[in-house]
């Protein structure tokens, strides 16, 4: 399998070696126009233009009209070429034809361009008209965030909050249908800040540099395989622009404080553009009340504490991006993004423990915790993109390296037992990734597209840990501390197959075989009990969609994909970390990936200015992963401390039947009313041997639930309301707590939208939400009730200069795009290492 992916790699570098000498570059122009309503004479804004050749049937190239109902299309190669202008539900379809371009005279004006009124069912639509929150493709929905007022001053967490199938629980984790496997990239590509910490690295990109969210749900076998929920993608705003162009906009509130700088230029055949974002967030305090009851033989004994953390954030990221287009068939760019931001805890606890069999150890103590960390990294990827004569064959070869780092230093203190202790924690990332794509249409039915891909990450852990003696000083404890090396290659090959057939049927069809090497090396010899790891495995991954166009705006589509989540270092490594001495974790190097099957069956239909979004879906996941808490205790001299042991395990297989709905309405011309929700059921069957760990056979119904409302007035004002409601998840030992939240917004827009000032509210009339947790075994019984400041207000102000025009946003992303980490913990390694979150 490694020598064809080589021989892939090499032979697309041959071939797009040998294309470049081929043909001399084209002049290209552009085609414009202006669209009217026939009968108040007024500019039709956000209608659909579309581009197509003379006597084609596919659509080339599109956009939708501005606020004056202009439109410019570039990049037009000299032809004969048919125009089509729609508005669903409102307008007929307008069809020019032909529009010809020379290249004597390579730009085309239409003029104006007059749509009658709509008194039929349109004929033929290949755009959706005015440009929703939401859009439906066949293979992802998107979701314009830029549209999205209420997230301005917010950040990517909070946009995600809001986008149909996907939730984003207190703690940062991202889910997908419940499912936190999930892969987020950004611009398509991986970062090394959310390999790294992806709930950090979450809350270190504003709201206001996002455009658009995009959500794969069933990937094709384009993609990585990994990421049993799917794949989610944050495109930023400073994509697709050409042009002298930039914007400034930020945001001051009382929880939170950003600030986001976009600067494009384009001149001829360069491109460049930089954006530089941060924030900074004001110290937040959370209390919790945990309660914990052990049963380990005949002991029996329990804790009671009472804690508050106190958190401040920062985050700073920087992107730059250059490219050179050498003719029309050859370009190179460069993306460069640096990642930084950091965290700092300081933490009270006050214990109560009670041990029912041994009066004499009874004891209550009090502890502070001080943790700093820290968020470092790059990532730098090369792209060459060839077009061949043929239109729409293409080859694409790419190459990154991405670097993170995240340090943790912490340091805990108790009044009454011991130890006491201080820990720095060192984790670091390298990630080489080659990879080449070639699509070649076929024919007018037939589209191929096959790749191929090599992953090598290499990852280090250094965890150095020290105690405090008699005397009162720290030791460097050398038993304690770990040093661990973690390797993980992986080769992978696709092809995929897009058949477009009469009557309106589509098929997309593909397959994908992954290989994965992994090697886990312990580098402290005193660890006797930390032994070295080799793990193999070899993965088919095969992928369909049936799509269905029942008419112009209603669309029906079947769908197949399986996923696999392999465990990271965080699930493998099997050093004992005690940092936190009442609840210990370990991983598992004889961990098996996770392999779930989906399918879904999804209907999409335009209404007039209605959308509507339904799909029903069946998933079997094998070989679940989850973190299994046993008794256990922690013995320092003559204290015995009662503790948990949090290990990973394969528990069994799980079932789940869904339903996820997405509805969008207009009644007056001024309100948009939207909602979604996603229900699915959760019941593990867990495997003989957790059977006992099982806290209950109830199948539980969960839910994502989000409504909102917004309101365009006039003299530029704009308002929006919404609701996000999210249900207790349940796990095969308890829950985790759900949440509900509201927010409300207003904007005020200047200078002909160029400039806004905003005010936001998030939960106005209360200032803590309430989350309690829960876990139980026949061992052990755990609650936790934890308070977390959810109220802000908040003043955002945005200011856009310069003349911008846009590509294709619908253009296929190149470049490394890694899909295959099982998301969840902290990447470098330690999982329940470093200071505590509460």
């Amino acid at each position: 399998m490694k020598q064809f992916i080589t021989f892939l790699l090499l032979f697309g570098t041959i071939l797009t070696a040998k294309a470049q000498f081929g043909g001399a570059p084209a002049i290209t122009g552009k085609i414009s126009g202006t669209v009217i309503d026939s009968l108040t004479k007024k500019p039709v804004q956000y209608a659909s233009v579309a581009i197509y050749y003379s006597k084609g049937t596919a659509p080339i190239n599109g956009i939708l009209t501005d606020e004056k109902g202009n439109f410019k299309i570039f990049n037009i190669k000299a032809g004969a070429y048919r125009v089509t202008i729609s508005f669903i539900g409102d307008y007929q379809t307008k069809n020019i034809n032909p529009v010809i371009t020379t290249l004597s005279k390579p730009d085309n004006n239409i003029g104006n361009i007059v749509l009658s009124p709509n008194a039929k069912v349109l004929n033929e639509v290949t755009v959706t008209g005015q440009r929703a929150l939401i859009e439906n493709h066949i293979d992802k929905l998107v979701y314009n965030a830029e549209k999205d007022l209420t997230s301005a001053g917010g950040n990517a967490a909070d946009v995600l909050q809001k986008v149909p199938m996907v939730s984003v629980d207190i703690n940062g984790n991202v889910a997908i249908r419940g499912d936190q496997n999930v892969k987020v990239l950004i611009n398509g590509r991986p970062s090394g800040i959310t390999t790294t910490s992806l709930s950090d690295a979450l809350k270190a990109i504003p709201a206001d540099q996002i455009k658009t969210i995009e959500v794969i749900t069933s990937p094709s076998a384009k993609y990585d395989a990994e990421g049993s929920a799917g794949i989610i993608n944050i495109v930023t705003k400073s994509k697709n622009i050409s042009g002298i162009s930039g914007s400034i906009s930020g945001g001051i509130g009382t929880k939170q404080n950003n600030g986001n700088i976009n600067f494009n230029y384009n001149k001829n055949r360069f491109t460049f553009s930089a954006n530089l974002s941060g924030n900074l967030t004001w110290p937040q305090t959370t209390p919790t009340d945990f309660a914990q009851s052990l049963t380990n033989g005949d002991t029996i004994s329990s804790t009671h504490y009472h804690s508050t953390s106190n958190v401040k954030r920062h985050a700073l990221m920087g992107t730059f991006n250059l490219g050179y287009q050498f003719n029309n068939y050859n370009t190179l760019s460069s993306d460069f993004r640096i990642n930084g931001g950091g965290f700092h805890i300081k933490g009270t606890q006050t214990d109560a423990v009670e041990d029912n069999l041994v009066s004499s150890a009874n004891s209550s103590y009090t502890g502070n915790s001080i943790s700093n960390n820290t968020l470092s990294g790059f990532d730098w990827d090369v792209d060459f993109d060839h077009k061949f004569k043929k239109t729409d064959e293409d080859l694409d070869l790419s190459a990154q390296w991405s670097h993170s780092i995240i340090n943790s230093d912490y340091m805990y203190n108790y009044s009454a037992v011991n130890p006491n202790q201080k820990g720095f924690n060192d984790g670091t990332n390298n990630e080489y990734t080659l990879q080449a794509d070639y699509t070649l249409p076929i024919s007018k039915v037939l589209k191929l597209e096959a790749g191929g891909k090599s992953i090598f990450r290499r990852l280090g852990s250094n965890y150095v840990n020290y105690n405090l003696d008699n005397s009162g000083d720290y030791v460097y404890d050398n038993v304690n501390s770990n040093f661990y090396s973690y390797d993980q290659d992986v080769y992978a090959g696709y092809t995929v197959l897009t058949f477009t057939l009469p009557k309106s049927w589509a098929i997309l069809a593909g397959a994908r075989y992954e290989d994965t090497e992994i090697d886990g090396v312990p580098n402290n010899p005193l660890q006797e009990d930390v032994l070295p790891f080799h793990s193999s495995y070899g993965v088919f991954i095969p992928s369909l969609t049936i799509q269905k166009a029942l008419d112009p705006s209603k669309t029906l589509k079947l769908s197949y994909s399986k996923r696999i989540s392999r465990p990271s270092l965080t699930y493998l490594n099997p050093f004992l970390n005690t940092s936190r001495i009442q609840t210990q974790s370990q991983g598992n190097p004889e961990l098996s990936p996770e392999i779930s099957q989906t399918i879904e069956l999804n209907y999409n239909a335009f209404i007039k200015s209605s959308l509507i979004n339904f799909s029903v879906y069946y998933k079997h996941t094998s070989d679940h992963i989850e973190g299994i808490a046993v008794p256990t205790e922690y013995v320092s001299g003559t204290d015995t401390i009662p503790a948990t042991l949090t290990t990973y395990e394969n528990i069994g297989h799980l079932n789940s039947w869904g339903a996820s709905f997405y509805g969008s309405i207009t009644p007056v011309k001024i309100l948009t009313i939207r909602a979604s929700l996603d229900a699915y059921t959760f019941h593990p069957n867990a495997s003989l041997g957790f059977l006992d760990q099982q806290s209950t056979n109830t199948t539980y119904i969960q839910y994502n639930a989000f409504a909102s409302a917004s309101v365009t007035l006039k003299s530029g004002f704009i308002a929006e309301a919404f609701l996000v409601d999210r249900s207790t998840q349940h796990t095969i030992q308890g829950s985790n707590p759900g949440f509900y939240y509201y927010a409300l917004g207003l904007k005020k827009q200047f200078d002909d939208k160029k400039a806004s000032l905003g005010l936001n509210m998030v939960n106005p009339f209360s200032y803590y939400e309430n989350f309690n947790s829960s876990l139980k075994s026949p061992y052990l019984t755990q609650t936790s009730y934890t308070q977390f400041p959810f109220r802000s207000f908040g003043i955002t102000f945005s200011y856009s200069f310069g003349k911008t025009t846009f590509s294709d946003p619908n253009a296929p992303k190149k470049g490394v795009n890694n899909d295959d980490l099982k998301q969840g913990g902290d990447q470098s390694g330690m999982g329940g290492g470093g200071a505590p979150s509460r």
